[in-house]
């Protein structure tokens, strides 16, 4: 037994397209607010003398240390930024359906988990600093 498909009126399309284009904006506006965020809070601990001018090597273990830290971060905000996008996109379109619903959920999950993961990512780096004696 084949289900009725549902037909879509053209205002419910567009305010379907314009929620899809809000989400989007939306998640990559947070990522990047929060990332600068991040960047900040953990970069102002840092002083000129350690931080290497581009194109030169890094002088110090605590600049590559802060480089790396920098990266992860950066990686770890995309990653979840994306995350949070494809889940706002998937609840839009589940349309009511209770499985597809549950999959955006988990996915918007995963997105506050990446968030969470890249706003520790410092404190890991400050405990690998401790580790190797780079403080």
């Amino acid at each position: 037994m084949t289900r009725p498909r549902r037909v879509t009126s053209p205002q419910a399309l567009s305010l379907k397209i314009c929620l899809i284009v809000l989400v989007v904006l939306g998640g990559l506006v947070v990522g990047t607010l929060l990332e600068y965020a991040i960047s900040y809070a953990t970069t102002a601990e840092v002083s000129a003398l350690a931080v290497a001018k581009p194109g030169e090597p890094p002088s110090s273990l605590n600049a590559v240390i802060d480089n790396l830290r920098n990266v992860i971060v950066g990686l770890l905000v995309a990653l979840a930024t994306l995350f949070l996008t494809v889940g706002g996109v998937r609840y839009i379109l589940a349309g009511g359906d209770p499985g597809e619903v549950e999959a955006a959920k988990k996915t918007l999950r995963y997105a506050a988990l990446g968030y969470g993961i890249a706003v520790l990512a410092p404190v890991l780096v400050s405990v690998l600093k401790g580790i190797v004696g780079a403080e």
